[in-house]
């Protein structure tokens, strides 16, 4: 089993059901704060790999569920910028194992990468906080 460092937003109950999940499929967890965290652009691209901009951003930040912002809209060194400075628009949880780093919990990426015992997953995805529904829309 994996023993992975896990960004999280304190309080996040979507954060808290992936925990649990990991937890249940018997990996340990270093929990760190996402908001505290002093990131730079570097360390933040080593998480997106190649995945779109658009994929980097939480679905549920008020402003991307209001359609008030685009993640589409912008390019990746702004949105690293962004980030930077709000780190409330970074997609969670933010996971990484040795040198290996994933953003977002896409459930079968996360079982592919380190093993899930899935019958601890349940109905709900886990991808997304518990706002969104399962649309991908804001609920």
């Amino acid at each position: 089993m994996a023993h992975i460092i896990f960004w999280e937003k304190p309080g996040c109950s979507g954060n808290r059901k992936q925990k649990e999940i990991l937890q249940a499929s018997g990996h340990t967890l270093e929990v760190r704060d996402l908001l505290t965290e002093k990131w730079s652009a570097a360390r933040l691209c080593e998480f997106f790999g190649a995945r779109p901009v658009r994929e980097w951003f939480n679905p549920t930040h008020p402003q991307i569920k209001a359609g008030q912002f685009n993640p589409a809209a912008i390019s990746a060194a702004e949105a690293l910028d962004l980030m930077i400075r709000q780190p409330l628009y970074i997609v969670r949880p933010l996971l990484q194992v040795d040198n290996e780093c994933l953003a977002g919990f896409d459930v079968a990426q996360v079982h592919n990468w380190i093993g899930l015992k899935l019958e601890a997953v349940g109905e709900r995805d886990p991808k997304n906080c518990p706002c969104v529904v399962s649309t991908g829309e804001a609920g």
